[in-house]
């Protein structure tokens, strides 16, 4: 059952409530070198990803961390069967301590994984999950190459694809704007991914895009040349399919050459909010794609954003929201399959395998209907509409 080459990931609709929560009194979560709650025991599954818990794209490993360990400790306090133990070590969103990240996680025993937390670490590691023949299921690791070519490894989060196909829709069905400016990270491939798909379906929405803007890393300080571009081009909507350290600085930027057009993101835009230094008041009516809306009412979501305050001293953007339901999804994959944490990693790969196409999974992220995947381990959710007002995000929808 070799993975097709190429995939877009369909749009399906998520909300409601989670899984039922089940889980062991006397195993909990634990971390390579955070804080530690309960030491899990072998009566436990013991799930490990990898993240970049230091370095610049920290904020997406610990929101990662701290939201699968939340829905671990949740799992593990009401009793029952199923217990997790969770493990991550810091891959520095660097491929090659990622591969020796996901060697410590094996030699710790892992019998599960959650992957990599960024694209390019998470092809680094597939390869290895496959020939290991441990099943992984990635939060937020949204690069197609994650997941073809291996039958192991299946996404939590919609594709960079799927990102810009949404994107372009969303831009042409609100009418937000008529000429469309673009700055990527052409040395990323979650920039070039997203920006592929984002131009073929512009066409085919009578999307005018008047300039196309790269960087890359090393040229990633000063976008004069960028932004000076695209208002030249007369750009009255600026399309960032980058993550949100170079978007907060595009942001200053624009605004200290009174340059002011719309700004439509994507989902590496999120965590803008917490930029270190960063005048908020610049992101006023940014609107971007996310599959988590902290600020729904849903008694899911508000018993999940209260809980993760409380623990962790903020707000949960979507990548904390995705890797809490992974653990949830797992939890119900096990349970539908009658897996016991005695089996080996490779029993329970073929076991998830078989088992995730099969079940369809509600929890925090996306919109709408129940989550799905396909046997190639593409998810069916489709992402949100938000803006930023007042210093948080609005559903636009």
């Amino acid at each position: 059952m070799k993975k097709s080459l190429s995939m877009l990931l369909a749009g399906a609709m998520l909300v409601g409530t989670l899984a039922g929560c089940g889980g062991g009194s006397d195993a909990a979560t634990t971390d390579n070198g955070g804080t530690e709650e309960n030491t899990a025991t072998g009566t436990a599954f013991k799930i490990g990803g990898t993240a970049p818990l230091t370095g610049s794209a920290a904020i997406y490993g610990n929101a990662v961390k701290n939201g699968a360990e939340l829905a671990a400790q949740e799992i593990n306090a009401e009793g029952g069967d199923i217990q997790f133990e969770v493990l991550f070590e810091d891959d520095e969103n660097n491929t090659e301590k990622a591969v020796s990240a996901y060697n410590a996680l094996k030699d710790e025993g892992i019998q599960l994984s959650l992957g990599a937390v960024t694209s390019k670490p998470g092809e680094a590691i597939a390869p290895l999950l496959e020939e290991d023949h441990i099943f992984a299921l990635t939060p937020s690791a949204s690069s197609p190459a994650n997941i073809e070519g291996n039958d192991v490894v299946f996404q939590m989060c919609f594709s960079d694809p799927n990102q810009g196909l949404a994107s372009a829709d969303y831009i042409a069905d609100q009418q937000l704007g008529t000429k469309i400016g673009i700055i990527y990270k052409s040395d990323d491939v979650y920039s070039t991914g997203i920006l592929e798909q984002f131009k073929a379906e512009a066409e085919v929405k009578g999307l005018e895009i008047v300039t196309e803007q790269a960087f890359m890393d090393g040229a990633d300080n000063d976008f004069s040349v960028q932004l000076n571009a695209c208002k030249s081009a007369g750009a009255d909507l600026l399309f960032l399919p980058i993550y949100y350290t170079p978007a907060s600085l595009i942001l200053t930027q624009a605004n200290a050459m009174g340059y002011a057009p719309k700004v439509f993101g994507v989902d590496g835009m999120d965590g803008i909010l917490a930029v270190e230094n960063f005048d908020v008041a610049l992101a006023e009516g940014v609107m971007l794609l996310t599959p988590f809306n902290a600020d729904a009412t849903d008694e899911a979501t508000v018993n999940f954003v209260t809980k993760y305050e409380e623990a962790y001293g903020e707000t949960p953007n979507q990548f904390a929201a995705d890797a809490y339901d992974c653990v949830y999804a797992y939890k119900l994959a096990l349970e539908t399959a009658g897996c016991t944490p005695d089996m080996s990693a490779s029993e329970l790969c073929d076991k998830m395998i078989e088992t995730f196409p099969t079940i369809t999974f509600e929890g925090l992220t996306g919109d709408g209907a129940g989550i799905t995947w396909d046997s190639n381990g593409a998810v069916s959710k489709s992402p949100k509409g938000m803006v930023i007002e007042n210093g948080a995000y609005v559903g636009m929808d």
